[in-house]
Order: structure tokens, then sequence, then C-alpha cells
């Protein structure tokens, strides 16, 4: 049996997917999507927040490391988000992450 696909929350801010609407600030997309689907975002916003850390610590403590290997895993895990956000949002969400034009046609549509 298929899994059934709901309305979430997504705020790429902070990384929170609710499954109710939000009172909080900030800018929320609407997502339909399964819970495994959900689960993905997450894997992905976990490889972002790591990345965005090691990207931090390198430039502390390595000032003069190359990080090309953290900026290139951090934008790769950003634009699989952005990428999920367009193909599970509602029109608002893909609208927004068309307009923003960090996606090519063949991101948009994978």
């Amino acid at each position: 049996m298929e899994e059934q696909k709901q309305r979430y929350y997504f705020n790429i801010e902070s990384g929170e997917v609710l499954d109710t609407p939000a009172d909080q600030e900030g800018h929320f997309f609407t997502l339909i999507a399964t819970g495994e689907e959900i689960k993905d975002l997450r894997e992905y916003l976990e490889v972002n927040y790591k990345a965005d850390w090691a990207t931090y610590g390198n430039s502390h403590l390595h000032p003069f490391k190359d990080p090309d290997r953290e900026h290139a895993e951090y934008d790769m895990a950003l634009k699989e988000i952005y990428a999920m956000v367009y193909r599970l949002g509602d029109a608002e969400a893909k609208n927004h992450v068309r307009n923003m034009g960090i996606l090519s046609e063949e991101e948009l549509i994978k």
C-alpha cells in the first residue's frame, strides 16, 4: 500500500519541518509529501548542517586550508534541499524556488 501524502510546513532557515502551520516568524514552504520524502529531506538537512560546521571549523582552525570539499558538499546539499522544495512544494514554493534561479531546468525536473 502506498504511503499517503500529507501537508508539511518547512522553514529552510531553521530546518524545521512541521505538520501543522507555524505561528512562528520566518518563511515556511508548504510541502505535500510522504513521511519517507520528509525523512529524505531531513537527511539532506543533516548533511548541509555538518558541511556548514566543517566549513566554519576549518576556516578558524585551518585558515589556509582549501575549503573546496566542504563548500561543495554544502552547496550540493542546499541545492538538493531546494530541488525537494520545488518537487514537493505547492505552487507558491515552486514559484519561489524557480525565481531564485539557483537550479537549472534539469535540476527542477529531476
